[in-house]
């Protein structure tokens, strides 16, 4: 939905908050989450709008929400009810309303020092005391200036001020949070500054109805909001898409010439597309995959991208499509090549008409609205689609990874023999039981992997590392290595022990960069080991059939197991009796 994307119409979600929920209820495969609201101050249209966001980014949420100004009571002394509720994700909304012990003129630096450390332990035990209890994610406010400033500009560099104090104590925030996991910061200092600090701290609100901002910006605070949560489970995009003439640059290369175009230092609207581009491969940087999509005789697409102005260069981008195609034909082939689902995409383009075609014919993709060339980078930068929550070292080298992709593709298509091409890759593995280090790797993987998922689970790094610390899982990782280079981590397999002699897995994932290398029988080889050295006699294997999973549909048949059971839904239940199992995998080495 749109409307659901900044910038936003605020009376419009606000009018329509139910009706937009009903529809977004309707969407398939939502995955369900219980989120704890503990409030420092009124947080029922917070609530509100955090559900429609989140019902738009494929999370169904059920809440339990705190009493008004209870979220102490309730993070340290317990409740009932949110014990039963048990959380996913306990979201802490605390403003600088709650700060206690404000410095006074009268107070020394050791005084001052005292307070603030004395503010910040009180947080820090409740974070640590929620951990100890739910082993949930927990998000966490930092705080917003205060709407005054009793010593006017002094109040940002003397320790009496209050805008002093709330900076020294946001940084204690973040110091917790660069060393805790599942520990996240909703930066509302930013996001107060972004709307406007006089109309965010409207007085009205807080004396009537005790928000701690205006309503009408609830919107942009709850949209940050989930996009922290989106991006924990996996929700976030993967690539943009993007056009050309009047998007990477000023002017129609075709028709101006490469010349001409407006792009680099030397006049205004160049730097506006230079600053745009530089934006762009920053993102490259974070992991974000960069393709093209434009109307243009390709030759021309180089030389645009040869501009020696420009920032972005064609190696920048795995896949270049300039020809005269619909857009949204386009698209699909490269989500085709890439392996990647429509829904993974953002597709920047500065024509409306264009923009429609793709909005209408392409499910699930997001195509902002960009506005004018200066808006370019707040309007997709303020959308979050590509929210860092974990960063792992997979990530610096995605294109990279997808640019081997390429090569291995050109390769394959010199064999008229398909397992002499993968034997050609001297392929390696290491498979074995999770290590500490690719944690984050793993949960990261469980939440992104969608087409080869066999039952859509989604795991926090908590989830993770409650798994590993326990003895009731057979958990194993897979890495694959060839003669183009290092994957990283690819695929991911959990089984639940049962009655001492059963294992019932609960996930099976693989990367869709390593697809037909023959890995899902290598790993299955190394989980069937582990199974016996547990003395496991029958494995249990599920499949529950999303849009995206199709692919996966035969898995446990080709992998030998028994079909047990399918519903009318399509759900499948397979077993498999350990001592009968045959190993499969034939092409790679594999080590411990």
């Amino acid at each position: 939905m749109n409307e659901l994307e900044y910038p936003f119409d605020v009376e419009y979600l606000i009018k329509n908050k139910k009706k937009i929920k009903k529809e977004l209820l309707l969407r398939p495969g939502l995955i369900d989450k219980k989120i704890a609201i503990l409030g420092g101050s009124t947080t029922s249209e917070i609530k509100n709008m955090l559900e429609i966001f989140l019902l738009n980014q494929g999370i169904k949420p059920t809440f339990y929400e705190s009493e008004y100004n209870m979220y102490y009571e309730d993070a340290m002394f317990g409740n009932p009810e949110l014990d039963v509720f048990n959380p996913d994700i306990i979201y802490i909304h605390t403003t600088n309303r709650n700060i206690m012990n404000f410095p006074t003129m009268y107070d020394t630096k050791e005084v001052i020092d005292s307070k603030l450390q004395s503010e910040y332990d009180k947080f820090e035990k409740m974070w640590n005391n929620l951990f100890q209890k739910f082993n949930a994610t927990i998000i966490q406010n930092n705080f917003e200036y205060p709407y005054y400033r009793l010593l006017g500009n002094k109040d940002a560099s003397d320790y009496h001020g209050n805008i002093n104090y709330i900076t020294r104590l946001n940084q204690k925030f973040y110091d917790y949070a660069n060393r805790t996991s599942n520990f996240f910061i909703n930066d509302i200092n930013y996001i107060s500054s972004c709307y406007g600090l006089d109309k965010w701290a409207n007085q009205f609100y807080w004396h009537m109805y005790k928000y701690a901002m205006e309503v009408p910006a609830i919107p942009y605070l709850s949209f940050n909001l989930s996009n922290i949560i989106k991006s924990i489970y996996g929700k976030n995009k993967k690539a943009l898409v993007l056009d050309l003439d009047n998007t990477l640059w000023g002017g129609i290369v075709g028709d101006d010439g490469v010349e001409n175009l407006k792009i680099g230092p030397e006049v205004p609207s160049g730097q506006v597309y230079l600053e745009f581009q530089e934006y762009l491969k920053k993102q490259k940087s974070l992991g974000v995959i960069l393709n093209i999509n434009s109307k243009n005789e390709y030759e021309n697409a180089i030389a645009g991208l040869n501009h020696p102005g420009g920032a972005l260069k064609p190696d920048d981008f795995i896949i270049i499509k300039a020809n005269w195609n619909p857009k949204n034909l386009n698209i699909k082939d490269i989500s085709e090549e890439l392996n990647l689902g429509a829904d993974s995409f953002v597709f920047v383009d500065d024509n409306p008409a264009e923009r429609k075609v793709v909005k209408d014919y392409v499910e699930g993709i997001a195509v902002p609205n960009i506005d004018i060339p200066e808006n370019y980078i707040r309007n997709i930068d303020h959308n979050g689609y590509f929210e860092v929550t974990n960063f792992s070292s997979e990530d610096l080298k995605k294109s990279e990874l997808y640019k081997d992709n390429a090569k291995r593709s050109q390769i394959m298509s010199t064999f008229d023999n398909y397992d002499d091409y993968l034997k050609s890759l001297n392929m390696k593995a290491e498979i074995t039981s999770f290590k500490p280090i690719y944690l984050e790797r793993i949960s990261q993987l469980s939440n992104k992997s969608n087409q080869f998922n066999l039952t859509t689970k989604r795991y926090s790094l908590a989830d993770i590392e409650e798994v590993n610390n326990s003895d009731s899982y057979i958990k194993i990782y897979g890495k694959l290595e060839d003669i183009f280079g290092d994957n990283g981590v690819i695929s991911v397999a959990i089984g639940n022990i049962k009655n001492k002699d059963e294992l019932h897995i609960d996930l099976w994932i693989m990367s869709c960069r390593v697809l037909k290398r023959n890995m899902e029988f290598a790993m299955m080889d190394k989980f069937v080991e582990k199974a016996k050295e547990k003395n496991i006699k029958t494995i249990y294997g599920y499949y529950y059939p999303t849009l995206k999973n199709k692919m996966v549909k035969d898995f446990y048949d080709l992998q030998g197991f028994e079909l047990v059971n399918e519903d009318e839904s399509g759900n499948k239940t397979y077993k498999l009796e350990v001592k009968k199992y045959k190993y499969k995998n034939n092409v790679i080495e594999v080590n411990e």
